[in-house]
């Protein structure tokens, strides 16, 4: 199969689908209106309320959301064969990634760019809220942990890597400064000489190796996780201008910048998916790579090239605080959603354009792969052109940048530079990951302080410093220790489960939103995606338990992750199927009982002064 008309059929189905959906969406389900006041204008800080450039926001969400999901999650889901996660990731993005991505932006906008824990609170009931907070503060740190994780197996003793990605730092730190405070509103001057330092950084990354300043750079497993830990701390607490949305903006510029070049490439070689459209052998189950049927485990394994509870997060946490007018939303909800599906599309082409064999040798441990009994047809000539051995390097990463690499070497005189396309490709899945790891940091740490002001209220005030350092440094200690101490085996599969949970916990909470403003005529367009995931992941879930942690419980040394896994998967369960109840309950009290909420608080609309809340009405 020629990968040509399944990319053009993806641009095209994507950007019809930003026409034409999200155009409904907006002018006739979120009714946006640009006269409304927004709260980086009326809760101004300069801190984390801050108004900001739609693209320059654009670029700083899109970063914080596409995270290893668009990249790795795909390439595991090759298993199953191609036509299974190419069909999820373009169905699932335009009905539900986007819309899930959308009304929560515009939800947390109009609530001060409050959490989704507090939307559910106004918009569900106190219990919704509070049951919320908890699976939201558990699924954001497992998150965390996954995503870290990524990182931490791609920087590990790469000196090249780890430089072009700690360079970044003081490129954000500058630009920042230029577009604020030195020049402000100088946008593209700011962007030149970011985007120049960055692309520096990756050139003389490649001069690293064997120089001087390998020791410095060349750090061990558990030293990157420090790192990692101890940039996630200060990008939480500084604030949002000088690091963490500059930082963002520019990573963006080389994430999509590089994508633009893969489909240019896919245009220009014409590369072949060698992955058979299905693979009937793991459909059933018992696959090397994920061991679970293809339903429901392929849509917990590709989560944010379709849809993605983590960017609720994100569209609940820094974005809407910067928002600079209603209209934004759009392109920065709906928009980037799109964006990132066309990521995955890209990733799962690199990844089957391998030969199966060649893929499977990858992405499975030696004694796994020796029993399946195929013999590679290029992995010698792989290892020799990118300059180290990929075999037995489970994970995805690695096959991706092999698959990118391919692609990009294909191009007219790039065949002999194959060995920096490889490196170029594993320093970018690192910088697609690390951008969501510190706004995920700084949404967690939100959400803690919400959570912790319940009982002691100065925690509520996000400029209170005492109170900014101590939650950012208990989320960085928990997602960190999970790092620490977890695998990809003990880690990925929860992560999978509790993203697409907290994905049909915040379609929930959207419906209700819609529902209380008066438009019930339009609820479709959030319960059928929530239906679909609520059932998918609940069952994925349910034999996650029973088949991989329950048995990890009883291996040696294994009882304390199998029991953490088992518990926290359980957890969460709860938790949703308890905000799910309840979003049904408000229904029933607003389309039956003709009751509705003022401040979370259920009143009749008889009483004197109760009226519909005006969410979403222009």
């Amino acid at each position: 199969m020629n990968a040509v008309p399944i990319v053009l059929g993806a641009l095209i189905l994507t950007a019809l689908s930003y026409r034409y959906y999200s155009a409904f969406l907006a002018a006739k389900v979120m009714a946006l209106d640009n006269t409304r006041k927004v709260p980086s204008q009326t809760m101004y800080d300069g801190t984390n309320y801050h108004p900001t450039n739609k693209y320059v926001l654009f670029g700083h969400h899109f970063a914080a959301i596409s995270g290893a999901g668009p990249l790795i999650g795909p390439v595991l889901a090759a298993q199953f064969g191609y036509a299974p996660g190419l069909l999820w990731m373009l169905m699932g993005a335009l009905i539900a990634g986007g819309v899930h991505d959308f009304t929560i932006l515009v939800a947390s906008m109009r609530r001060d760019g409050k959490s989704l824990a507090e939307i559910a609170r106004h918009e569900v009931s106190p219990l919704a809220g509070a049951i919320a907070s908890v699976a939201v503060i558990i699924i954001i740190i497992v998150a965390l942990a996954g995503l870290g994780l990524a990182v931490v197996n791609a920087l590990a003793e790469s000196s090249w890597g780890t430089f072009t990605i700690a360079m970044t730092i003081p490129m954000a730190l500058l630009t920042g400064l230029w577009m604020y405070r030195i020049r402000p509103g100088k946008i593209a001057e700011a962007s030149a000489i970011g985007v120049t330092g960055v692309l520096l950084a990756v050139i003389i990354g490649g001069a690293i190796p064997g120089s001087f300043l390998e020791p410095y750079f060349n750090l061990s497993r558990n030293g990157i996780v420090l790192a990692i830990a101890l940039y996630g701390f200060i990008a939480s607490v500084l604030p949002v201008w000088m690091l963490l949305c500059p930082r963002d903006y520019l990573s963006s510029y080389l994430k999509i910048g590089t994508i633009i070049l893969l489909i240019a490439g896919v245009f220009l070689v014409h590369p072949t998916l060698k992955m058979p459209a299905l693979n009937p052998e793991f459909l059933h189950g018992g696959g090397p790579i994920i061991p679970g049927k293809l339903f429901p485990f392929l849509f917990i394994t590709i989560a944010c090239g379709a849809v993605s509870g983590f960017h609720a997060l994100i569209g609940s946490g820094t974005t809407p605080k910067m928002i600079t007018k209603e209209s934004d939303t759009r392109i920065i909800g709906y928009g980037a959603m799109m964006v990132e599906c066309i990521v995955s599309v890209i990733a799962l082409i690199a990844a089957c354009s391998l030969f199966p064999a060649d893929y499977f040798a990858i992405n499975v441990a030696p004694e796994k792969f020796a029993a399946m009994n195929m013999t590679p047809v290029n992995l010698a000539e792989l290892s020799k052109e990118v300059g180290e051995n990929v075999a037995g390097r489970p994970g995805g990463a690695v096959s991706l940048a092999v698959g990118f690499a391919q692609i990009f070497s294909g191009l007219p005189g790039m065949k002999a530079l194959m060995s920096y396309w490889y490196h170029f490709a594993i320093m970018f899945e690192a910088l697609f990951i690390l951008t969501t790891i510190d706004t995920g940091t700084r949404v967690a740490r939100f959400l803690l302080q919400e959570y912790l002001g319940r009982v002691y209220k100065p925690f509520q005030k996000t400029d209170w410093m005492f109170g900014t350092l101590l939650t950012s440094g208990l989320v960085v200690f928990s997602w960190g220790y999970f790092i620490w101490s977890g695998t990809i085996s003990t880690i990925w599969p929860m992560f999978g489960t509790a993203n697409q949970l907290l994905a049909t916990t915040a379609l929930a909470v959207a419906g209700a939103a819609i529902i209380n403003a008066g438009k019930v005529r339009y609820i479709w367009v959030t319960l059928i995606p929530e239906a679909f995931l609520a059932v998918t992941t609940l069952y994925a879930g349910y034999l996650n338990v029973l088949h991989n942690y329950l048995p990890l419980i009883k291996q040696p040394g294994k009882f304390l992750v199998g029991t953490i896994d088992c518990v926290l998967t359980i957890v969460i369960m709860f938790c949703v199927v308890v905000v799910i109840l309840e979003s049904f309950r408000r229904a029933y009290r607003v389309l039956v009982l003709k009751k509705y909420t003022n401040a979370g608080v259920p009143i009749s609309l008889d009483q004197p002064g109760a009226t519909l809340p005006e969410y979403g009405q222009a």
